[in-house]
């Protein structure tokens, strides 16, 4: 029985490929706004919104350019005014044809046509209109495009500070482990000199428990943050990112700043408030007459792509469609209140921002003021584990005020690298929504 167990320990050990741990790639964040603009989704959707605009847009030409058309027709026919028209068409008429017996019964007659038409508007006010519309649209989808590359931005800034951030806490917990590990020998030596009860080294190894605990939840942070990173630049290779730089302290102009009007999601809301009230013109101007020139030119002949008889046709049409039911009345009054909710949604969208404008700024000074609190806690809680460890060493301090005073020191470390987090995120924050 060993022996089988021992064989199939050997085959195991042969065949079996070892685990590569996971890869960690160094990266900066220039290097992800470079990826960012070359693959990231939300970018290339919006970009095809911005195409589809402009498709919509130019298929709007069509009020301005002439409308083509072209067929080739091939008939075999005994309706006698099918018959006496494709001869009188062709120019092949003769004083017979006119015969009543004829022209009542006339024998199988074939007919091949080319017709070539031209169709040109030429005042059609509600479809100048509809082009202004598209126009419009299509200069709100531009706007938001370039709206939707500044918060990505603000993704990538907020997304590699979370790098930082998790690395910091992955770096705190570290050195609180390796503290803890230390006051576990220390214990255990002084256990075994009678000094302590086995219940304090008991606290101890708690202690390192409990700090290998949270250093496995920092790693996961790591990796969420690393993921989220992966996923704005549309990278599966399932990486494990190392910030170039690590997380400090930053200041940006901290000059009053405000919400402005030429923001490019508040003008993109303006275009496309502008583009429903151009709709709504469009539907006004539905009731007046369009006015259209045509023209054609059609040849003719018996035998096939031949065209010995050749004619054409121009005019124009004004065509006024007086009344269509209620139709038109509910479609223009349907988009003037389109209109009307653009402009009250754009108001409130301006609102609004200010609102959250006010928001970030408060919380930009509650963020400063804990900055110095949390250094001076940093500080005093260092200060204190210093004391109260080396009144541990000589057996002066108990274990449960050592293990408070370490697990403090660990938490306001952590503490103070969430607020350096927090301010510079909000000012990253203060600076996307005040952005020109």
């Amino acid at each position: 029985m060993k022996k089988n167990i021992f064989s199939l320990l050997v085959f195991l050990a042969l065949f079996s490929k070892p685990v590569r741990s996971q890869e960690i790639s160094s990266i900066s964040k220039e290097d992800v706004l470079a990826k960012i603009s070359e693959g990231n989704l939300a970018l290339k959707i919006s970009e095809k919104v911005f195409e589809i605009a402009t498709a919509e847009f130019n298929q709007t030409r069509a009020v301005y350019l002439p409308n083509i058309t072209a067929s080739y027709t091939g008939i075999s026919t005994t309706n006698p005014l099918m018959a006496f028209g494709s001869k009188l068409n062709q120019g092949i008429l003769v004083q017979n044809d006119f015969n009543p017996a004829l022209l009542n019964n006339p024998a199988q007659t074939q007919n091949f046509a080319t017709v070539i038409k031209i169709e040109q508007p030429l005042l059609n006010l509600d479809g100048f209109y509809q082009r202004k519309a598209a126009k419009s649209s299509m200069e709100a989808m531009s706007l938001k495009h370039e709206r939707t590359t500044d918060y990505l931005v603000f993704e990538v800034e907020k997304g590699y500070m979370q790098l930082q951030l998790a690395y910091k806490g992955v770096a705190v917990l570290e050195k609180a482990l390796q503290a803890s590990k230390a006051n576990k020998v220390m214990a255990e030596n002084s256990f075994k000199q009678g000094y302590l009860q086995r219940a304090d080294v008991l606290s101890i190894e708690i202690r390192v428990t409990e700090v290998k605990n949270q250093l496995q939840t920092a790693k996961s942070n790591v990796q969420n943050a690393s993921n989220y990173l992966s996923f704005l630049m549309d990278d599966k290779s399932g990486v494990i990112y190392e910030p170039k730089d690590s997380l400090f302290l930053t200041t940006f102009n901290d000059e009053e700043k405000n919400i402005s009007e030429n923001r490019a999601d508040i003008k993109a809301m303006q275009f496309a408030s502008k583009a429903y009230e151009e709709m709504n013109k469009a539907d006004k101007m539905a009731f007046l007459p369009r006015l259209n020139a045509f023209g054609s030119y059609e040849m003719y002949d018996t035998t096939i792509f031949q065209g010995n008889a050749s004619g054409y046709v121009i005019g124009a049409q004004l065509s006024w469609d007086i009344f269509q039911g209620s139709k038109r009345f509910g479609k223009e009054q349907e988009s003037k209140a389109v209109f009307e909710k653009s402009k009250l949604e754009c108001n409130q969208y301006v609102s609004k921002s200010n609102l959250e404008l006010n928001k970030v700024k408060r919380q930009l000074a509650d963020a400063k003021n804990r900055l110095e609190l949390t250094n001076l806690a940093v500080e005093q809680s260092k200060e204190s584990l210093r004391i109260r460890k080396n009144r541990f060493k000589e057996g002066l301090e108990k274990t449960p005020d050592l293990l408070t005073a370490e697990t403090q020191f660990a938490q306001k470390q952590l503490e103070y690298y969430q607020t350096i987090f927090e301010y510079n995120f909000t000012q990253t924050y203060l600076e996307f929504l005040t952005k020109n």
